[in-house]
């Protein structure tokens, strides 16, 4: 954008507005267009940063934040560099715009943990320039060098002591060219980066003033409720629709198209119950002949005789020695489907206006990725690219749930959007999934079966392993299927495996199609790789005669210093070993990478009537710098949660003639507030580049309860959720 442009649509009230056009899925690769002075859309301040008179400096972060903390963590990043005064520092969500694309893979997407990882120097650098430009405006004003002026607190400071504020500076500032080279602070001077901060948002949520995507109210708006059909992908053979007509506050019912091929039925009313109550007033007549009925029983004999085979190699190794191995381990394990559960319900609001070359359409969302989300407006709605406006929202959770390829709930309020233009409403309309909708209609983490057949010598020392995975594939069919699949291997599926142990491991997977939609889940993976890896380890540990601790040390040896600090670490810190535990509880132990990140989890448990209780966790985690150690604290705090809800009774997906069985938590169980174990977090100190913090902590949770739970009953969990009888 040209800079008298870019002035023209600045406001007078602050500094640096941003003023780019909006982006779809196509424009995210094309970052490589910079902008004036050298430089792209995602280094320049005047999408991230604006300052208004009275000093008050808005930060927006190019991430969904959905629970994790980016809205305060990227906010400290481009402080610091800055030197804002943080009292003064607030924070908001971008759009859909180039310059908040992820610097690094080049589209939009919050996940993967990658939020701080990848834009740690980019934020940084964003506050640089910004501060460069306040320092040179006030050099300006000043008529003495820039080098002789330092910043403190939102101020320039300059000869004697007179200051300026950057409210002061903010205009002058923003008709300076934007540098292209800044030079960083060195991390002995950060006063933010590294310091334990309160949420910018805490009191909002705390107070209930915070505003989520389901909360958005437009003039006019018409509220949707769909009818999905019980099995993924059927049509409708007839549908009744008088008696929802004739509930007060209805205008419509709609027929559109899935993404899953068939149909579903949209009632629009004035209102969320208006709309709850015609929808469930519809008499619809389901025909699913044409699609696969999955059935959980028969899924299970199905992936165990596939488990016996070898199927595609993700690495091989010579398994020869098994057959006339001393002693063998032989395992089977068992992981069901799981939905994601956010505790705000899925929603999005599109307003369509206007018509041919000047129609334009703006959705209000909690989304992880808008780039999908626009490109899929702009195709549905027939609008200009350009002409596509996403308003990222504060979303109440999401684990993966709000990045699907497909964008289903999005393609479905657009297709009613579209439906209700053609049938002459033209109101905004907000769509609202229920929880029944979510739990019986949404995606899910795969279901899958691991088979291992390890062989040891006299001494426990592992002489071969042959290990096959059965599950669906997350990226088969997706834009993700390119460079996440490599000769029929889906990476998420096999990431966690063998490393950072050192194993003669054979690894092949099989990847059956079915008609249950699937997706990642918090921690993708790693949610049952982590598990078979580190219940086997502690079994290979026991046929060795060696402490499940120090084997683990003795494989990571000089290797992996990371995973041996956390381990030692959390051991520390525990007490293991060296305290003796409550009569009826045990230890067990866990470590993990997942995300670039390592934690380990050294846990105290017991049997209680039957059922497993988890009372201590502590934890150790090695996350390079830890930009916001409070922050680092609850995500490990709400993976371990997490974690441990895999392990409860019916925290299990199922289906029935190709229907889901559970519709909300009184049969699909989560782990709740008297679930949670005192849990203490200990960070591993380090100066290095961050690396991703929101989902590393859940996958050796189940394992290290796991591990304890088989120290109580000699028998190992090979199943989740936990079966002790």
């Amino acid at each position: 954008m040209e800079r008298r442009t870019f002035l023209k649509l600045a406001t007078a009230s602050g500094f640096a507005l941003g003023a780019f056009p909006a982006a779809v899925l196509a424009q995210d690769g094309a970052q490589g267009a910079a902008a004036a002075g050298g430089l792209k859309p995602t280094q320049q301040p005047a999408a991230f940063v604006k300052i208004d008179r009275d000093g008050t400096v808005t930060i927006t972060v190019n991430r969904l934040d959905f629970g994790q903390g980016v809205q305060t963590g990227l906010p400290m990043i481009l402080a610091e560099e800055l030197d804002a005064d943080w009292s003064k520092v607030r924070s908001t969500h971008g759009t859909a715009d180039p310059a908040y694309a992820d610097p690094v893979m080049g589209f939009h997407l919050t996940g993967g943990s990658s939020a701080i990882k990848n834009s740690y120097t980019q934020y940084r650098e964003l506050g640089a320039r910004t501060r460069a430009m306040l320092v040179a405006a006030a050099a300006q004003q000043w008529g003495v060098p820039a080098d002789s002026l330092r910043t403190q607190a939102g101020h320039v400071i300059g000869p004697g002591g007179k200051k300026l504020g950057y409210g002061e500076l903010a205009d002058a500032a923003m008709k300076l060219p934007v540098p292209q080279q800044v030079v960083l602070k060195n991390p002995k001077d950060f006063r933010l980066i590294g310091h334990a901060t309160g949420r910018i948002d805490a009191q909002a949520k705390s107070s209930g003033g915070q505003s989520y995507g389901i909360d958005t109210k437009l003039p006019g708006m018409l509220t949707a409720v769909v009818a999905h059909p019980p099995v993924f992908g059927s049509k409708i053979r007839s549908v009744d629709d008088d008696p929802a007509k004739a509930v007060k506050g209805v205008r419509a019912v709609l027929r559109v198209p899935s993404v899953h091929g068939g149909e579903v039925v949209a009632v629009l009313a004035e209102g969320y119950w208006a709309a709850k109550q015609g929808r469930d007033a519809l008499k619809v007549e389901w025909d699913a002949s044409a699609v696969g009925k999955v059935d959980s029983a028969q899924q299970l004999a199905q992936y165990r005789e596939l488990s016996k085979k070898t199927g595609a190699l993700a690495f091989d190794a010579d398994v020869s020695k098994l057959g006339a191995a001393p002693r063998k381990i032989s395992a089977e394990y068992v992981f069901p489907y799981l939905a994601h559960t956010p505790m705000e319900p899925l929603n999005c609001t599109v307003q369509l206006t206007g018509s041919g070359a000047s129609a334009r359409a703006e959705l209000w969302l909690g989304t992880q990725a808008p780039g999908w989300e626009a490109a899929v407006a702009s195709r549905i709605l027939g609008v200009a690219p350009q002409n596509v406006r996403v308003n990222v929202q504060m979303a109440g959770g999401g684990f993966g749930r709000r990045a699907t390829p497909a964008c289903d709930y999005v393609t479905e309020a657009c297709q009613i959007v579209k439906a209700a233009h053609a049938a002459g409403i033209d109101a905004p309309v907000r769509q609202i999934w229920s929880r029944e909708d979510d739990v019986k209609g949404g995606y899910y983490r795969p279901m899958h079966v691991h088979r291992a057949e390890i062989g040891l010598d006299e001494q426990g020392q592992v002489l071969a392993w042959d290990h096959v995975i059965v599950g669906q594939s997350i990226a088969k069919g997706t834009a993700f299927e390119a460079f996440m699949m490599k000769k029929g291997v889906d990476s998420t599926a096999v990431e966690g495996m063998k490393e950072p142990y050192d194993l003669p491991m054979r690894l092949s997977v099989h990847h059956p199609e079915l008609n249950a939609p699937v997706l990642w889940w918090r921690s993708v993976g790693s949610t049952h790789t982590a598990y078979v890896m580190e219940t086997l380890i502690d079994e290979i540990a026991k046929a060795a005669k060696q402490d499940p601790v120090e084997y683990r040390l003795r494989q990571f040896g000089s290797k992996h210093p990371r995973h041996k600090a956390v381990l030692e670490l959390a051991v520390a810190k525990s007490g293991y070993g060296k305290r003796k535990l409550a009569e009826g509880r045990a230890w067990g132990v866990a470590v993990h990478q997942s995300f670039n990140s390592v934690v380990a989890y050294v846990v105290e448990a017991s049997v209680q009537e039957g059922k497993p209780k988890l009372h201590a966790v502590t934890a150790g985690v090695h996350c390079n710098l830890a930009v916001n150690p409070r922050s680092v604290e609850a995500q490990v705090q709400g993976g371990a949660l997490m974690g441990l809800g895999m392990c409860l009774p019916g925290a299990a997906i199922t289906f029935k003639d190709g229907a889901v069985e559970q519709s909300n938590f009184h049969d699909y169980n989560v782990a709740r507030l008297p679930d949670m174990p005192a849990i203490a977090v200990h960070i591993v100190p380090s100066a290095d580049a961050p690396t991703g913090m929101g989902e590393p902590g859940l996958p050796p949770l189940a394992p290290a309860f796991a591990n304890a739970i088989a120290q109580l009953t000699g028998k190992p969990q090979r199943e989740l959720p936990f079966k002790l009888a």
